[in-house]
């Protein structure tokens, strides 16, 4: 399929974020970006906005002073219009996600020493344990999905075990986050609305009886120091670490799994130098970014964006996975192909500006000891069927396969 097929320039504005536009969106982006960096579209819940696809703008867009994340000024506008906004009591409101300063760097302050590398380093062996722990329960098979087995649970563990969520509420929580993380509807409303709940009654629970984790630190912080994060704030500053903290990181395994399959000489190349794998997990990130769009800012004044007029109370959405193709590589290097030995990749997979990603470290670490883990063990990976063809996350701002069904020679017990 051609790309010339693929969007209609004449189509105003162009539909976005569908399950058929996501099969194919690094096609549809690079149509998208062959006729301008920003584009008005509607997004798969009907409503319309910009759509900043380029990479130079996409960097600009992340850190415009015009560009506001905080949702409660224009969520009477945004309803009347028919579109669904996420605020405090539904999981996605009172967190650094949907704040603006001050009042995001007085949150972001409260968790960023939980996720420097120093921090993260410290949960290196932990991660590479648990790492081998999934793959020692599949390595005899010879046979499994990884999305089942490795790439969904690992991030899912690490982030529960960081947090002091108990063990056997992992894969509630996962089912509630991949929901969560879909199209506005009903049912993402629903596991919104019970991962608040579960989270809220586990905040109370360790309120009574701290423990060594993150969620009981930041209750000290709540309780001791004279409310400097109040309880909406708690409860989604918790919300957000789960879900962010987990299901972006799901999809970068995925995502780079799928990679490596369709491109086993680099899965060669890594077997050989492993020392690669960490600046292979950037070009994994640049190449198919774990979130597809970033959630919609909002627009405080009118201003011009890439020669178009963005009017106040527009939203603005970011591509990040079509700004990855669209990033600056090396003289006379092709941006659409994959390599793992690339000097140092530039992309925008973890933000721009002030919302840069507070877990990253912790994001890179977990992708450079899961993959490593991955190609020693499994050394002959493949697809199951080698006509495979990837279905990829149908709704929502993340990009990932549903399921990545793969063999393998089984190991000796």
């Amino acid at each position: 399929m051609t790309t010339r097929h693929l969007i209609d320039p004449a189509q105003d504005p162009v539909p976005v974020g569908t399950p058929e536009f996501k099969a194919h969106a690094h096609e549809r982006y690079a149509r998208l970006r062959s006729l301008a960096p920003i584009h008005r579209v509607r997004l798969a819940d009907s409503s319309v906005s910009w759509l900043v696809v380029g990479y130079d703008l996409a960097r600009e867009a992340l850190a415009h002073p015009k560009l506001s994340k905080n949702p409660e000024p224009y969520a009477e506008a945004m309803r009347a219009a028919g579109r669904e906004i996420l605020l405090a009591g539904t999981g996605f409101g009172g967190n650094i996600l949907m704040a603006d300063p001050p009042e995001h760097t007085r949150l972001r302050r409260l968790v960023a020493g939980a996720f420097t590398s120093g921090a993260t380093e410290r949960l290196a062996p932990r991660i590479e344990e648990l790492a081998h722990e999934l793959i020692d329960a599949i390595a005899d098979r010879g046979e499994a999905d990884l999305v089942a087995s490795y790439t969904g649970p690992l991030p899912m563990a690490v982030i529960c075990e960081l947090l002091g969520v108990p063990a056997q509420r992992q894969a509630d929580l996962q089912a509630w986050t991949r929901t969560a993380m879909g199209n506005p509807s009903a049912p993402q409303r629903s596991s919104l609305l019970a991962l608040n709940a579960y989270l809220g009654d586990l905040l109370e629970v360790k309120r009574q009886s701290p423990a060594n984790d993150l969620l009981s630190r930041l209750i000290a912080v709540r309780d001791q120091d004279g409310g400097r994060l109040s309880e909406a704030e708690l409860l989604g500053t918790t919300v957000i670490l789960v879900v962010a903290g987990h299901e972006t990181t799901v999809n970068l395994l995925g995502n780079a799994v799928v990679a490596l399959l369709r491109h086993p000489d680099q899965a060669c190349a890594l077997r050989a130098r492993p020392e690669l794998v960490p600046g292979a997990v950037e070009e994994f990130l640049r190449f198919d970014a774990s979130v597809e769009t970033t959630p919609a800012r909002f627009t405080t004044a009118t201003f011009t964006l890439g020669g178009q007029t963005v009017k106040a109370g527009d939203t603005v959405v970011v591509a990040l996975a079509s700004a990855g193709r669209d990033a600056p590589v090396e003289p006379g290097g092709d941006p659409d192909r994959l390599d793992v030995g690339r000097a140092s990749p530039r992309h925008l997979s973890f933000g721009h500006g002030i919302h840069h990603c507070i877990g990253a470290p912790l994001a890179r670490l977990e992708g450079a000891i899961a993959l490593q883990a991955l190609l020693a063990r499994l050394p002959d990976l493949r697809w199951a069927d080698p006509a495979h063809e990837v279905e990829w996350l149908p709704t929502g701002i993340t990009r990932g396969p549903v399921r990545l069904p793969v063999r393998f020679t089984p190991a000796e017990r």
